[in-house]
This record gives structure tokens, sequence and C-alpha cells, in this order.
């Protein structure tokens, strides 16, 4: 099953080009279910059915993993079927028949405008690093950016003139996602006063290096989206895209059209999409909670 699981994940990188951390995440993912495999004491993939892929997911359950987590792990096992009937490795694929709950759409946690604002307020304008934390933040929420695409932004994927920058996303999927003006400026305020004295008499190919001039880490940004928002004394769950779903939340909830912010997401279903309109659609509940008279 291992070997089976390696040569999907080489079919991953070579002919889906997916980036080296989804594969990662993949793996991992595979690794659990394998073991669970092994544990019911399922003679072969061939051998797997239906019955098995759901107890896994429900073993997952009472283990405490977060629906979002065994909502991925279902998305790679079904995956990796799929790939082994293409394959003729196996003769069904046993997660066809499978349903993903919709108590599983979790809907993401957002930040209110306000707190937008207190958390982009909190780096030191005084210091470079202040400056080129202020141009991050800016830019996560001024195009709903992943962490690692922001990580992987690149000087020529700016074009600050026309207020555009091209995104590599999954799949190295391009996109290009307009800027704010105050992404503009705090982007522009970062290459004068930020970036030449992290990198000094260096030179790098990224928009956004670290102390050492080295690309920054996806890593380091999420710590630091983290840090400030502990700063501005925000009490919510803070995780990874917490701006990118805020975001796509503001802009729906300002009349955007879906499909225009699916685009700029880098979504392929729309689907995807859809669930920043139920987060709008709790707030319209929660308003009628708090001031119809009879609620």
């Amino acid at each position: 099953m291992i070997e089976l699981i390696e040569t999907f994940m080489n079919y991953l990188s070579v002919e889906r080009g997916l980036s080296g951390n989804t594969i990662s995440a993949y793996r991992r993912d595979l690794g659990f279910y394998a073991d669970f495999l092994r544990q019911r004491d399922v003679p072969a993939l061939s051998a797997v059915t239906k019955n098995e892929i759901t107890d896994f997911m429900f073993a997952q359950k009472d283990k405490g993993i977060s629906a979002r987590s065994i909502g991925r792990r279902l998305a790679a096992i079904r995956m990796f079927h799929r790939f082994l009937a293409r394959e003729r490795i196996a003769r069904l694929d046993p997660s066809n028949l499978i349903e993903t709950p919709k108590l599983w759409k979790k809907i993401p946690e957002t930040l209110s405008l306000a707190e937008v604002e207190m958390l982009i307020a909190q780096p030191d304008p005084r210091s470079q690093q202040g400056i080129r934390d202020r141009a991050i933040l800016e830019t996560l929420y001024a195009t709903g950016m992943r962490v690692s695409e922001a990580a992987n932004l690149k000087l020529d994927n700016l074009n600050l003139d026309i207020g555009f920058l091209r995104c590599v996303g999954k799949g190295n999927k391009e996109r290009v996602i307009p800027l704010g003006k105050k992404a503009i400026l705090g982007i522009k305020r970062y290459l004068e006063a930020g970036r030449p004295r992290f990198l000094k008499e260096k030179a790098s190919e990224f928009l956004f290096v670290s102390r050492f001039g080295k690309k920054i880490s996806r890593q380091s940004l999420w710590k630091m989206v983290k840090s400030y928002a502990a700063e501005a004394r925000i009490r919510k769950a803070i995780k990874p895209h917490i701006l990118r779903h805020s975001f796509a939340t503001h802009l729906l909830e300002r009349g955007a059209d879906l499909r225009s912010v699916q685009e700029m997401l880098g979504h392929s279903d729309i689907s995807t999409t859809q669930i920043y309109t139920h987060v709008d659609g709790d707030r319209l509940k929660a308003v009628h909670r708090q001031f119809h008279p009879r609620p």
C-alpha cells in the first residue's frame, strides 16, 4: 500500500503539478488511512469497500479531528481511489459512493472590518520590519491570497503602475488580482524603506524577504499574523487564511458577484466560493435576532 501511495504522489507531482505542501498533506492523510486499513486487517486495496472509508471518517471524528481535516482526508482518499481505478490497479472506486456530509462544510472564521483595521494597524511604521509586515498584511487582505502564495510572490509578479499582481496558486495556475491603493502604498514604502535594508548587498527575486535577506517562509507569515492579532486583542481563533476568508466575505457583503470573487480566490469550483455566502447569511440572521421585535 505504501508503494502505491508513493506512485500516486509521483502522479500528483509530475502530471498534476501540485505544490510540495499539498503533496505532503496528501501523503500524511493517506498514511493515516493506510494505518487504519492495516488495523482493520484489510488484505488489499482491492478489498476496500464504502464501509471501510465511512468507518475511517467516523474513527477520525471520534479522535477529535476537525471537520475540515476529515474533509481534506476524504478528498485525498477519493483522489487516490480514482487514480487506482483509472490506472486499473483496482477494479472499482469505492469512494465514488460516498457523499461529503453537508455539516463538514464548516463556515470559516472571519474578521470584522474593524478587526481588520486593528490588525493592519499593529506593525510599527518606524521600523523596517514594521514597514514590511504592514505591506504583507495589506497585500493579504487586498488580494485574498493564500499565505503560501504571498510567501512565493516575486518582484516580477507586480505591476504597481496599473495596480495588479500575478499570483501563482495551486497546481501552478496563474491568476491576476487587483491591488487596492493602500496595498500599493504599503508595498511601495516597503520597496523603498524596508526591503533594501533586509537585503543589504544581496539580491532576491522574491518580494517579501526575512531579516536575513532570504525568502520569507509561510510559517513566518502565519506566526506574524497570529502575533499581531494577539497585540490587537482579537479574541477569535486566528487561522492562516483568516484574511483570505475576510477578503471574500467583505466583498460579497458589499455586493461583489460570486464569479469575480471565485476568480480572485483561484477556486476551480464555484461551490467552494459559495461557502462565503453562508457567512453573510449568518450575519443577517444575527442582525434579525438582535433587532426583530419577535426574534
